[in-house]
């Protein structure tokens, strides 16, 4: 679900986030120092940040997505922040109601950072507070796939994925690929789906070994509603379907020749996107048709 992410250094995306919040520190205080009688001008925020997840909160239906500045409910056509937290989140999914999993960088501005590792973070009040499960600054999670007991983790720092039953305290380390996103089931937990750099992958042993997909598609993201059906998107937006990874149906696009980035299937016709330039998109009807939930504004586009 998580992902195909645009190559972004820890250093980058902090100096990134330090000068946007360096500039709204600057505007207001030319603000006050030029009219000490005039309220503060608040600097615009810097918006998303490039966005890694996309979810659905079963608590309330809210839409939330992750990014390189923090975690975001998607409403109105408007990304309202949580909590002013600025985290940046590169792994990010939601496995119960105000639950969520994340992974990444901690804020610039964040005074009790050690690291530059969050490891695995879990939220349960839908991204207000956070507390550390595991892996804190040795992991990076760039795809967090859950599927029954099993929670699989992409590492991008070890270049390996990792598998916990014990919801998330502690890891096996299985096999090594360049993955950009999982796919799996709760009902058929072992059986694992990876798009990689060399395409699409399958694994029936819970990920120690995957193999290639022969003549599969070119693929950006997937995700997996049911244990009969991969819902993918293809590099060039086309919404695909399959049984079994090696025959697509094509079932719609997404519009303005969007590139995919993230693929979200909350279900089998309820779907989340969002492309490369940090667009955010709903289908109701399994592709066929999009809607825009949320526009990146300019503040947002230096990724």
């Amino acid at each position: 679900m998580i992902i195909r992410s645009r190559p972004l250094s820890f250093t980058t995306a902090r100096a990134g986030a330090v000068f946007a919040l360096a500039a709204t520190a600057a505007v207001l205080s030319a603000c006050s120092s030029s009219d000490t009688t005039s309220a503060p001008v608040p600097a615009p925020d810097p918006g998303t940040g490039h966005l890694h997840g996309l979810g659905v909160d079963p608590a309330d239906n809210s839409v939330y997505a992750a990014g390189h500045l923090g975690v975001f409910r998607l409403t109105g056509g408007k990304a309202v922040r949580i909590a002013d937290h600025y985290q940046d989140t590169m792994g990010f999914t939601i496995t119960g109601p105000r639950t969520f999993l994340a992974s990444g960088h901690p804020s610039p501005t964040d005074p009790k950072a050690t690291s530059p590792h969050l490891g695995l973070i879990r939220s349960t009040d839908a991204g207000k507070t956070w507390t550390t499960l595991s892996a804190q600054g040795t992991a990076d999670f760039h795809s967090l796939q859950c599927a029954g007991t099993t929670l699989y983790g992409y590492d991008s720092q070890s270049a390996q994925l990792w598998a916990s039953t014990d919801d998330g305290r502690t890891w096996q380390r299985r096999s090594k690929a360049a993955i950009t996103d999982l796919a799996a089931t709760d009902s058929d937990p072992e059986r694992l789906w990876a798009t990689t750099d060399s395409g699409l992958q399958r694994s029936t042993d819970g990920g120690r070994t995957f193999q290639p997909v022969p003549g599969a598609q070119d693929l950006a993201a997937i995700d997996r509603p049911t244990s009969t059906l991969l819902i993918a998107l293809a590099t060039d937006g086309r919404v695909l379907t399959s049984p079994d990874g090696t025959t697509f149906t094509e079932h719609g696009h997404l519009p303005h020749g969007a590139k995919p980035t993230v693929l979200t299937a909350v279900n089998t016709t309820r779907l989340l996107a969002a492309d490369d330039a940090d667009t955010v998109y709903e289908s109701k009807d399994g592709g066929r048709t999009w809607n825009v939930l949320h526009r990146s504004q300019p503040e947002s586009e230096g990724h």
